[in-house]
């Protein structure tokens, strides 16, 4: 192994940063905010570049850093690029899916952008703010090892010792393969500090356990996870379900998308079969949109948070039954729209919690229609497994389904990809033994110098993940000390159990409640000392929906360009 410093060529990563922001007042409390040439020598690594991957790098630049990001594919662009099908679009409205500093273009008149679209959205926004020169392609990195006394960690009472992002205690070590060539040996490089943006949605595919003789071996045709057909080039992905019969397993966005997809490709006379063993609420665009226009702080008053003061939780008593209402308004309509009890696919839980559980996917156009004129067919089944010439239904044989395809919409395994790029036996623990373990959606409090990005279920994944890139650049530069690894620990604990008690059992670790994305932005801009109102009046600041637009040029006054 070579051993290497970051920045990897300081001729090629150093120079002055676009946007620096000069430091008018240290924050009270801390002694001195760093300076730009201090801040230029710490040595921060990236690891990927998704959407996550690009912003923190653009902040981290802004903020005066010279970050690196190591990339294990040919480009920018994540699952956009790597995981999106042919019909892939938007799930929310473009003016939610954006920079709060790079709105989309005039030209841009579809309100919901296909993925195309949306990598060339991307493409700009890297050009725009100077971003390629700092990413490293095709370098995977297979795993960081603290290169320092991982064992104190567990004695200490601040974050990292100190609270503060970067420690004299030691660095990470990040081993780093290329990605084309298995020839040369793997690098080591060392950095002050590690933002994790390896993504949810690739990589590690969740697939079923079989009994022995039922799983895809037994199968004359072929079985595949939807990862690996999103990653098809597009005419491979017509070649492969072409006149075949195709069996889709899931019932979220991904399956919807493909089973619509192959149906409308092959139509009635190779009809697709959808299998899924519990239905969800999906919503067409326009109830989408019109959601998001209610996105406000009244909306957000009818719902328990954490750390509410008396009046708070009185007024979300009062008002949580309008919420009711309205789920059971919205479920009225989806029931008298489309036809779920034909079907089977009425839901066996409420809207609401779905809502709460970050788990609404967007109803593909004409996906009924099709339903309709027999070019998909839906099943409901306990379980399944696998004969020779297709899937069978609930261990019954006489109830087979015939198949030459079968793709598994099944999910990722987004826990064990995260805790498995760790080295240390003690870390894995950390990111294995707690079901909410993320301080402000981004901090474990016990694991030191490195913040995790993108793990987070949200109505606009990509303005939450903003959101904490400004939060991240912040308490980098100095701005503030993280709280104890206890009281973080407690804070923590308050959310899962608060989104437990909406979410129920559909609780999963990694969620920002899109009913509560203002309520959580508030708090990301008190820590940073910035305003959390954004809006110009009173009953803008009710009723007014929040998007990206509302936070640009986030900062203190303190950070703020003359």
């Amino acid at each position: 192994m070579r051993v290497c410093l970051l920045p990897y060529d300081i001729s090629h990563f150093t120079g002055p940063s676009k946007g620096l922001l000069p430091y008018k007042r240290p924050l009270p409390g801390v002694a001195s905010l760093p300076t730009a040439a201090m801040l230029s020598e710490k040595q921060v690594a990236i690891i990927g570049a998704g959407v996550s991957g690009l912003l923190a790098c653009k902040h981290l630049l802004e903020a005066g850093f010279d970050p690196v990001v190591f990339e294990s594919h040919g480009r920018t662009g994540g699952v956009w690029v790597k995981g999106a099908i042919e019909s892939t679009r938007l799930q929310t409205p473009k003016s939610f899916y954006q920079f709060s500093d790079f709105p989309w273009p005039q030209s841009m008149v579809e309100e919901f952008p296909d993925h195309r679209r949306v990598v060339e959205y991307l493409d700009a926004y890297v050009e725009e703010f100077g971003l390629l020169p700092r990413i490293r392609f095709n370098r995977r990195v297979t795993e960081i090892g603290f290169a320092g006394n991982e064992g104190k960690a567990a004695d200490w009472k601040e974050w990292g010792g100190t609270g503060e992002a970067f420690s004299l205690h030691g660095k990470w070590k990040l081993t780093v393969e290329d990605s084309l060539d298995s020839g040369p040996a793997p690098e080591v490089y060392r950095a002050d500090f590690v933002i994790l943006c390896i993504g949810m949605f690739s990589d590690l595919p969740r697939t079923p356990a079989f009994p022995v003789n039922e799983g895809p071996e037994v199968f004359d045709g072929k079985v595949l996870h939807s990862m690996d057909y999103a990653m098809m080039e597009w005419d491979h992905a017509v070649e492969l379900v072409r006149g075949k019969r195709v069996v889709v397993v899931g019932f979220q966005k991904s399956s919807l998308d493909i089973a619509a997809e192959v149906s409308k490709r092959n139509d009635k006379r190779y009809p697709c079969t959808l299998l899924f063993r519990e239905a969800h609420w999906a919503l067409p665009d326009y109830l989408i949109k019109y959601i998001s226009r209610n996105l406000n702080r009244f909306m957000e008053c009818m719902i328990h948070k954490p750390g509410e003061g008396l009046f708070l939780c009185l007024l979300a008593s009062l008002l949580s039954p309008l919420m009711w209402i309205f789920s059971k308004l919205m479920e009225s309509y989806l029931r008298w729209k489309y036809p779920l009890k034909r079907y089977g696919t009425v839901p066996e839980h409420s809207l609401n919690m779905q809502f709460q559980a970050c788990m609404t996917p967007t109803l593909p156009p004409q996906f009924y229609d099709v339903v309709e004129e027999g070019s998909l067919i839906l099943k409901k089944l306990r379980s399944f497994s696998f004969c020779k010439n297709g899937v069978i239904i609930d261990g019954d044989a006489s109830k087979v389904v015939m198949a030459d395809v079968v793709i598994l919409a099944t999910g990722f395994k987004s826990d064990e990809k995260l805790k498995s790029i760790f080295a240390s036996l003690y870390f894995r623990k950390c990111m294995a033994g707690s079901s909410a373990p993320l301080y402000r959606e981004c901090i474990h409090p016990r694991i030191p110098q490195v913040a995790i990005l993108g793990y987070m279920n949200s109505f606009s994944v990509l303005h939450a993940t903003e959101m904490r890139s400004k939060w991240l650049a912040h308490f980098l530069m100095g701005a503030f000390k993280l709280p104890g690894i206890r009281e973080m620990e407690a804070d923590v604990t308050e959310w899962e159990r608060c989104a437990r008690s909406y979410s129920k059992e559909r609780y999963k670790r990694y969620q920002v409640s899109a009913l509560l994305q203002i309520y959580c932005n508030d708090i990301l801009c008190r820590d940073m000392g910035c305003n959390p109102r954004r809006k110009r009046s009173l009953l803008a600041e009710l009723f007014a929906p929040y998007g990206p637009a509302d936070y640009r040029g986030l900062a203190p006054p303190y950070l703020q360009k003359p």
